[in-house]
């Protein structure tokens, strides 16, 4: 795994919940699912929002994921897209790919659950400029 993709991940201290039906906790297998996705798909970014971010997760509780991707592909076609690299589910998760136009055009019109996202999510990955 890519140094800085370990540390950001790990500096998160996220509560170390095994969720219903899986082996390991969300911790130790969400740096591996951050890197596949960065390998694979090059995203501008990764953010982690939801109740892991907020420090309240349960084990009845999902992961959810922004990932911000310069990508021509159709809205409905871009979550299989990343969710094709997490076979087998080491966690259930909600996957969000927005491009970064749409982030723009999302926080110009004032959309509230992007702008919360964006500001108390946490990022995961941000590619560097």
């Amino acid at each position: 795994m890519s140094s800085s993709i370990q540390i950001q991940v790990q500096s998160l201290a996220i509560k170390p919940v095994v969720p219903i039906g899986c082996e390991q906790p969300v911790s130790e297998t969400l740096p591996v699912v951050v890197e596949r996705i960065v390998r694979e798909l090059q995203p501008e970014r990764i953010v982690l929002f939801g109740s892991y971010a907020e420090g309240t997760p349960t084990s009845h509780s999902d992961v959810d994921l922004l990932i911000v991707l310069d990508t021509d592909a159709p809205l409905k076609d871009r979550s299989w897209e990343v969710s094709r690299l997490l076979i087998p589910r080491p966690f259930p998760v909600d996957i969000l790919v927005r491009t970064p136009r749409e982030i723009e055009q999302g926080l110009a019109k004032g959309d509230t659950f992007l702008c919360q996202i964006l500001t108390s999510g946490k990022v995961l990955y941000e590619r560097r400029k």
